[in-house]
């Protein structure tokens, strides 16, 4: 029987993020997990993809899991938000989806905490599947939350650093730099100014307001905790904050600072544009995600590009490789009256070696196996490879789940962005005022 952590549903006052899923209002107890999985059924899968070659490959999949399941029909329906699905899994009914997916690992926690999608460890365990032999320890930890399983990894997203190669070639650069000195020094070298000490290229713009730089994506190279044991806050106490923070900044200082950097991103176009600051050449490293290859190819990039893990910390240089992991997560509405049949498509759709293999290369996302990660018909571009490699790095790191949809991580951005702009002007004060902030707003997300 699947278990139900079921909570009582108390009006608070929520942000944004908060209010997406109001977790404590799920219904866990509607949903019925002794349906015969070989008995004529249909199952409704909703999901987010909306680009044409996307929906093309989840129904390229799906049409692969209806003829080994020929009793199973599966209605798909895509471009659907977090928020509309958990709309309807809180109102529960025979309209609501049985299978559902989210872009974003944040809101796990809610899922998880809520039961509004069912823990799927007693699916796995009557299936004879071991997830910890199935799928990386990473993607494990940003499915589950306080020991429930609740969704399964749909691939993954990879960071590392693309950088121009003919930029490194003219200056002299060898190699990626591979630690955080080595990286201050390389972008200092890589900078271009005009005569008036104005910046025509950035070597790399740490600043968190660029595209996919969000702090916690390059604070996962320093390995940081954000809880401790009983859960609480403790960036304050870790000192690997207070450095994360000195050596962006070093970074930046050593290109012309802050003030400049800003000013030279106000000239980028948008992230997916044919202006993006690195296709243009305006940044010779840059932090983004193994979608950003095909894209560099696609827009017919004009000088040679390579891609690298993040630096790491010097005193981590033995992690180097490492980088920050995400992804796509599936789940089972715990509404549905067909949990069973549910599970067959979520284990063919994120376990099952082909139909993951094929849906990696279709869309260009790194395999979220063990098996689909060695798989002979994984793409093999050297640019998506190396992505694979940061993915299977033990060091690599995902932001923890919280209860309250990730709202730490907005919080920490927010701040971060105070830091970089030096409007914080006592650092561990104004972090320990934030630890404050991030436990009260999960202890009223418990309420």
């Amino acid at each position: 029987m699947a278990r139900w952590r079921i909570r009582t549903c108390v009006p608070v006052a929520l942000g944004a993020t908060a209010a997406l899923l109001l977790s404590g209002c799920a219904n866990p107890s509607t949903g019925s997990d002794t349906d015969d999985p070989t008995q004529p059924v249909t199952l409704k899968f909703w999901h987010g993809w909306s680009a044409p070659s996307e929906v093309k490959a989840i129904n390229e999949n799906i049409a692969g899991f209806e003829k080994l399941h020929p009793n199973i029909k599966v209605v798909s329906t895509g471009n659907v938000s977090d928020e509309t699905i958990n709309q309807a899994l809180r109102a529960g009914g025979d309209a609501a989806p049985d299978v559902v997916t989210s872009f974003t690992t944040n809101n796990v926690g809610q899922y998880c905490s809520s039961g509004m999608w069912a823990d799927l460890d007693p699916f796995l365990k009557k299936n004879g599947i071991d997830k910890a032999k199935v799928f990386p320890k990473t993607l494990l930890d940003y499915t589950r939350y306080e020991g429930v399983q609740c969704a399964s990894p749909l691939l993954a997203d990879a960071f590392g650093m693309y950088y121009n190669k003919d930029a490194f070639k003219d200056a002299g650069i060898s190699r990626p730099p591979r630690t955080m000195s080595e990286m201050k020094a390389d972008a200092a070298k890589l900078t271009v100014k005009k005569k008036d000490g104005s910046l025509t290229r950035a070597g790399f713009m740490p600043n968190f307001q660029l595209y996919q730089n969000s702090p916690d994506r390059m604070f996962a190279q320093w390995g940081p905790e954000y809880f401790d044991s009983d859960g609480k806050a403790r960036l304050a106490e870790e000192p690997k904050t207070a450095d994360f923070f000195a050596t962006m900044r070093d970074i930046s200082d050593a290109q012309g600072g802050y003030a400049a950097m800003e000013k030279l991103r106000a000239t980028f176009g948008e992230e997916m544009s044919s202006q993006n600051g690195f296709l243009t050449g305006k940044l010779a490293m840059h932090l983004d995600g193994e979608w950003r290859g095909l894209m560099l190819d696609e827009a017919k990039a004009t000088f040679d590009w390579g891609v690298a893990p993040l630096p790491v910390p010097d005193d981590q240089a033995d992690t180097y490789g490492r980088g920050y992991l995400t992804g796509t997560v599936a789940g089972i509405g715990h509404s549905s009256r067909h949990q069973n049949a549910a599970f067959e498509l979520l284990k063919y759709l994120t376990i099952d070696t082909g139909p993951v293999v094929s849906f990696a290369n279709a869309i260009h996302n790194v395999p979220s196996t063990f098996d689909a990660l060695k798989s002979p018909d994984l793409d093999a571009d050297p640019s998506f490879r190396a992505f694979l490699k940061i993915a299977e790095n033990p060091h690599s790191q995902a932001v923890p789940p919280s209860n309250n949809g990730g709202q730490y991580i907005n919080s920490f951005g927010d701040f971060s962005q105070s830091v970089e702009s030096g409007r914080t002007k006592d650092l561990h004060k104004a972090l320990q005022e934030l630890d404050k902030q991030i436990d009260a707003d999960n202890l009223q997300s418990e309420n």
